[in-house]
């Protein structure tokens, strides 16, 4: 999946050596665990190199998971309960699954971020149903700075909406086309911004001008649910404006050097 999620370029790629870059299949089943496993295991290649890792991105979650030292459940995935839940999911929708998540585990339903996102309920209900604990927090053995880019939101949805028409422009209904040829539409995968808007498409249950404006919206949505885990009053975070490429270069080559192990 290269369209539809950005993916750096071949070029890019020469340039800046990147990891955990394409490197899993679109039908395989990928944890908060999974991940904080392999950048940890990226994260000591780079330093046993003598070089600094910059963490880029992306998914609020995940980026502080790997900089606080979160420790998820290693729960494996309940097919028969998934199964379940997708029925109801289809049935009733994601608030009913959202109050069956409350009803479960309060404390659980309650640090959920996105409780619209039904991947991330149903993966929360499978976590309670197994009886796991709570992610537990270890110091990790590394500091880090976080340096973030400051966009009046007006701004940033016009980024987005132009991203979300270069993306279309540059084949994604036809990546999304040639991805079902070989795997199940209904992987969560094709549930994603963007892919899930183009299988639609490829359906025929919606015309190319439609997918776009919904894609549109639903990335102003996950904009919105991006800053719920990136605020501008972080202590954490040094803010510098998104257009002010010079000021951010000094950010990062300041935060570079300060001591990391």
């Amino acid at each position: 999946m290269v369209v539809g999620t950005a993916a750096p370029t071949l070029a890019e790629q020469a340039a800046v050596r990147h990891h955990l870059v394409g490197h899993v299949s679109v039908d395989a089943t990928y944890t908060l665990a999974d991940f904080l496993r392999e950048a940890r295991s990226a994260l000591d290649d780079i330093w046993a190199r003598g070089k600094t890792p910059l963490v880029v991105g992306g998914t609020g979650q995940y980026v502080w998971a790997l900089l606080e030292g979160w420790q998820p459940p290693a729960v494996e995935p309940d097919l028969e309960l998934r199964s379940e839940l997708e029925a109801q999911l289809a049935a009733e929708g994601v608030g009913a699954l959202f109050r069956r998540l409350q009803a479960l585990a309060p404390e659980a339903a309650g640090r959920l971020a996105d409780p619209r996102n039904p991947r991330r309920v149903i993966r929360a209900i499978e976590v309670a149903t197994a009886g796991a604990d709570a992610p537990s927090i270890e110091p990790p053995d590394f500091a880090s700075s976080v340096v973030g880019l400051d966009w009046p939101r007006e701004t940033l949805h016009e980024r987005a909406d132009a991203r979300v028409e270069a993306m279309y422009a540059a084949g994604l209904v036809e990546e999304t086309r040639g991805l079902l040829e070989r795997f199940d539409g209904g992987l969560p995968a094709f549930r994603t911004i963007g892919y899930a808007e183009a299988a639609r498409v490829v359906s025929g249950d919606w015309i190319l001008d439609e997918a776009v404006a919904r894609t549109k919206t639903e990335t102003h949505r996950l904009i919105r649910m991006q800053a719920t885990w990136f605020q501008r009053d972080d202590k954490r975070i040094e803010w510098v404006p998104g257009d002010d490429l010079e000021a951010a270069v000094r950010a990062v080559e300041t935060a570079a050097l300060r001591p990391v192990r």
